[in-house]
C-alpha cells in the first residue's frame, strides 16, 4: 500500500491536486475534514482564527485506521490524504508528502473568495512566505515533492512524476 500526503497552506490548491490525482491514478481519496466531522475529532473552536481545534495524533490514529480499511478491501492500491495537517503523519507511513505553493496574489484572491477575514488571510499569507507546512514536511523527515499551483496545472504530468517518485 502507498500512501500519498498533501499538505500546504490553506487555499494554494491542496484539495483540487488530492482530488484530481486520485482520479486519474484510481488511489483512495482521504478527506481529513470528513473525517474530523465523521467522527467528531474536534476539541473545541478557536474563535480568533475561526477554526476548529484538531488534536494531530487522535487525527492521525483514525486516518491510519481507515488505511488499514483500504488496505483490506484490495480496492485501491494508493490512499491520498488531503489536509494542511497531513504533514503530521509519521514518515514511515507516508511514501511521499506532496506541499501546494502558489503566489501571494493567487493565494490572497483565493482566500478572499472563501470569505476569510482579514486577520486569517494575513495568518495564511504569513504561512505561505515563512513556508511554514514545507518547514515542517522537512523537520518531520517526509519525502518531499513541491508543487507549484499558481498557473494552469498539468494534472496528468503531475501524476507521473509523482508515480515515479514513489516507486
Amino acid at each position: 500500500m502507498k500512501t500519498i500526503i498533501v499538505t500546504g497552506t490553506p487555499g494554494t490548491g491542496k484539495t483540487t491536486l488530492a482530488k484530481k490525482l486520485s482520479e486519474i491514478m484510481k488511489f483512495a481519496y482521504i478527506d481529513a475534514n470528513k473525517v474530523i466531522a465523521k467522527y467528531n475529532l474536534s476539541e473545541g473552536y478557536d474563535y480568533k482564527r475561526k477554526s476548529k481545534i484538531i488534536d494531530t495524533k487522535k487525527l492521525n490514529s483514525k486516518i491510519l485506521e481507515i488505511i488499514k480499511e483500504i488496505e483490506k478491501s484490495k480496492k485501491y492500491g494508493v490512499a491520498i490524504i488531503d489536509t494542511h495537517l497531513s504533514h503530521y503523519i509519521p514518515k514511515n507511513k507516508a511514501d511521499i508528502c506532496i506541499v501546494t505553493k502558489c503566489g501571494l496574489k493567487t493565494l490572497a484572491r483565493r482566500l478572499k473568495k472563501r470569505s476569510y477575514s482579514k486577520e486569517k488571510i494575513r495568518e495564511n499569507m504569513d504561512a505561505e512566505i515563512f513556508d511554514v507546512c514545507l518547514n515542517e514536511a522537512k523537520e518531520a523527515g517526509h519525502k518531499i515533492s513541491v508543487i507549484e499551483t499558481t498557473g494552469r496545472l498539468n494534472f496528468n504530468q503531475i501524476a507521473k512524476k509523482i508515480l515515479r517518485e514513489i516507486k
